[in-house]
């Protein structure tokens, strides 16, 4: 049976938690130290890596640590680095007990879960780094967008190489002509996934909750299941109810640079051109998706086509060379331990000249002998790493590079995509309305599922 917020105890964590919003936000002096006061939300994973990078720029203290799964092996790690920081397992009491105390916040938990803890911290006027993709659904980014703009936070997506060379390679490649008139992108991300060669006819049986784990507090505004093995430590990806697949997963450091200096914005169609293994349950074992982005001012219509699966390889073009990967990438995770065919990539079609690039941060590089006599401007080197860029934003010296004005209309055409995948057929988006007009039961996903019971006040905060 659901575990839900109907409780006293939890109607007054619920209410403690949001009774700052009454008040305007005045703002928080940053800490004496001239650091910012940071609140970490998952704390083992890629979570751990994330506060890790975030304590070692020097320009945060960790003030508070929150995990659903608190004391967990995962866990273990940041505790044992932070053995005096105050532990919440449920972010809404490190919300209510600590909140004068907190400047910022790290987002690591699982996708669908950053929606209600970002909404949460924005409207007490708290600063955001949010792990990519930013949310599970394009309604639910769409709030987080409007959040951002309303209460004026720094707020980051954690899409590192857009503090990387790719990022002001891109840039300047494209301000001096050298990237122009791009018609076509191809994308891919070929390596094996942790749902590749599972076979599911429903959800998972029930299994017994561990004690450290509060199972309600993980599912927060997801859809309920019951707890199983199978949904946590990254095993989510699998699942549409609560991952966003190789593409949600991916796709963020792949083509994000392409999305945001070609000024791709939402697409007007998306189609499924291949699926190989449809599930109702899990992500396709191989995935072709077309995006049709039309003319964007002298901008002409760009399609980007979208690879996933080991053996579902894209065309490369003649001359293509040794694909680029880049040194700096986090490890691969479970499923993931076979050298891929094809490292994950780009490929981009401009006018004269053919581009190849990796993932992250890696620089692009001109295909074939057409660019060698071509001056190239120079690429100016990064004020920044990204957790630096976020930190520095919250003290106001700089600006989020992947701020959520920029990385949530990527993560909508990425929401898009995984609708795609899950009705398995082809969107026609009308990007004014943001309606799908050729699919009522497409067009109902773009909501997302509905918010449990006692979850819906987080929808109300934008």
């Amino acid at each position: 049976m659901a575990h839900t917020l109907s409780s006293p105890r939890r109607r007054q964590l619920v209410k403690g938690a949001l009774a700052t919003l009454t008040a305007p936000y005045l703002g928080h002096a940053m800490a004496a130290s001239g650091k910012v006061n940071l609140a970490c939300v998952g704390i083992g994973n890629r979570a751990a890596d994330v506060i890790k990078a975030l304590h070692a720029t020097g320009l945060a203290n960790i003030v508070a640590l929150c995990d659903v799964d608190m004391g967990a092996p995962h866990t273990l790690e940041i505790m044992k680095l932070f053995p005096d920081v105050p532990r919440f397992q449920d972010f809404r009491r490190m919300f209510d007990s600590m909140g004068k105390q907190i400047d910022a916040v790290s987002i690591g938990t699982p996708d669908f879960s950053h929606f209600p803890i970002a909404m949460l911290a924005m409207s007490q006027g708290k600063h955001v780094y949010c792990e990519k993709p930013m949310g599970q659904s394009f309604r639910e980014i769409a709030l987080m967008m409007a959040a951002e703009r309303k209460y004026k936070v720094a707020a980051q997506m954690g899409n590192q190489g857009h503090s990387e060379a790719n990022y002001f390679q891109f840039k300047s490649w494209v301000d001096a002509g050298i990237i122009k008139n791009v018609r076509a992108i191809t994308a891919h991300m070929n390596n094996p996934r942790r749902w590749h060669g599972m076979k599911v006819n429903g959800y998972l049986p029930r299994q017994p909750v561990p004690a450290t784990l509060d199972w309600d507090g993980w599912v927060a505004t997801g859809a309920w299941h019951d707890y199983n093995r199978g949904y946590i430590n990254g095993d989510w990806r699998s699942w549409y109810d609560y991952g966003n697949g190789a593409l949600g997963d991916w796709g963020a450091h792949i083509f994000d640079t392409a999305h945001e200096f070609l000024q791709l914005g939402l697409p007007t169609e998306v189609e499924a051109v291949r699926l190989e293994g449809w599930s109702p349950f899990i992500f396709p074992q191989a995935s072709t998706l077309a995006f049709r982005f039309p003319e964007r001012g002298a901008l002409p219509p760009l399609e980007l086509t979208w690879y996933d699966g080991v053996d579902n390889l894209p065309p490369l073009p003649k001359d293509y060379g040794a694909a680029i990967v880049d040194p700096n990438i986090p490890p691969p995770s479970k499923g993931s331990a076979d050298a891929p065919k094809l490292p994950p990539g780009k490929i981009i079609y401009g006018e004269g000249l053919t581009f190849k690039g990796g993932s992250h941060g890696s620089q692009l590089s001109i295909v074939g002998t057409a660019g060698r006599d071509i001056a190239l401007p120079s690429v100016p080197t990064s004020p920044s790493k990204h957790f630096a860029n976020f930190l520095k934003a919250c003290m106001g010296e700089e600006t989020c590079r992947s701020s959520f004005a920029v990385a949530g209309p990527l993560c909508q055409a990425m929401a898009l995509g995984v609708i795609a995948q899950r009705v398995n057929g082809k969107l026609s988006f009308d990007p004014v309305s943001k309606r799908i007009t050729n699919h009522p039961k497409a067009n109902a996903l773009l909501a997302g599922a509905p918010p449990r019971k006692g979850w819906e006040q987080y929808y109300k905060l934008a």
